[in-house]
């Protein structure tokens, strides 16, 4: 599973590097095309909208349904993601809370900030890209979005206030549907429900599903080089906060992850690899959403979500050469 020194090391250098050059590809020519200003940046919200709406739903649904749902859920891997990821959450909260932030909207932004993955824009891709199948992605996005969102969401619309806001119970009654209502989560929930009752989809549909499903990775990844070929990157600008915010995420998140999963929950093999390679994944596009919405860490997140991404790309290489073999 750990590859080598020496030639080894080279081989493998090599092997990550060739499986990353589609998601590089689709990338750079998003960034060069919104340099050149031959695709507007602003364009890069429909791609953004279609991966997330539609393209990505399709792909999930499709795989979903045939995949071998007993193999997909492997509960002794997700259950050490899930101990990674509320170390993290504590680890992340804690930190906030000791250099100032007190207000727990801003802690809530925080915790997304350091734990949640990005999966449909970034992880996706590069798992279909690497492996060849996104499989491994779903039961951690079923998760991500029915726990850890619904938290953070819960905590957002508790602290709403303005007319219309309602009362503490219409608020988490707003949040958990908000929370379960999106098109990855219906579409990942309605593969699971059709695979357990051996519903058969007809066979036109499932290969609508997968024409579509097949166009997620590379556009979501244009969209993305789109998104930060317009907003620039301002390196000199990152203070000290978003550092520590894109350390953790980017290289404690992980490495977290590794340990937990390895050591206490006696993870091995292609699981181990996966849930270190999601969870290296950047801060997700959903953050600055989230900051848009309740008001609150607005610059925090688009600058966290730009530069996590950046990083994270960086260093996946890097993380390919040491998990995968």
């Amino acid at each position: 599973m750990i590859i080598g020194t020496g030639e080894s090391v080279r081989m493998g250098t090599a092997a990550a590097l060739e499986k990353l050059l589609p998601v590089l590809l689709a990338f750079a020519g998003g960034v060069f095309l919104a340099r050149r200003k031959t695709v507007p940046a602003e364009a890069s919200k429909a791609f953004a909208d279609y991966a997330f709406l539609f393209a990505v739903p399709c792909y999930l649904f499709g795989n979903i349904h045939a995949s071998d749902l007993g193999a997909l859920f492997d509960w002794r891997a997700i259950g050490g993601y899930a101990a990674a990821a509320a170390l993290a959450v504590a680890v992340v909260a804690l930190v906030a809370v000791a250099r100032g932030t007190r207000e727990p909207r801003a802690v809530a932004l925080r915790v997304m900030a350091g734990v949640q993955v990005n999966t449909a824009y970034f992880a996706v891709p590069v798992f279909i890209t690497v492996f060849g199948t996104a499989a491994p992605i779903f039961p951690v996005l079923l998760f991500q979005v029915c726990v850890l969102s619904l938290v953070v969401i819960a905590i957002m619309e508790l602290g709403r206030s303005g007319p219309g806001s309602g009362g503490p119970g219409r608020k988490l009654a707003r949040a958990v549907a908000a929370s379960l209502a999106t098109p990855l989560v219906l579409a990942c929930n309605a593969g699971i429900v059709l695979n357990l009752l051996s519903v058969r989809v007809p066979e036109v549909v499932l290969e609508g599903a997968a024409f579509v499903g097949d166009s997620a990775s590379p556009v979501a990844l244009f969209a993305l080089g789109l998104h930060l070929g317009g907003a620039g990157l301002d390196v000199r600008g990152t203070t000290r906060e978003e550092l520590l915010l894109i350390g953790f995420k980017c290289l404690g998140f992980p490495l977290l992850a590794w340990a937990v999963c390895a050591w206490l929950f006696g993870v091995r093999g292609d699981w181990l690899a996966y849930l270190v390679l999601i969870a290296a994944m950047p801060t997700p596009q959903n953050l600055f959403i989230f900051a848009q919405r309740y008001d609150v860490g607005v610059d925090l997140s688009a600058s966290l979500v730009i530069k996590s991404s950046v990083v994270s790309l960086l260093l996946l290489p890097l993380w390919l050469q040491t998990v995968v073999s």
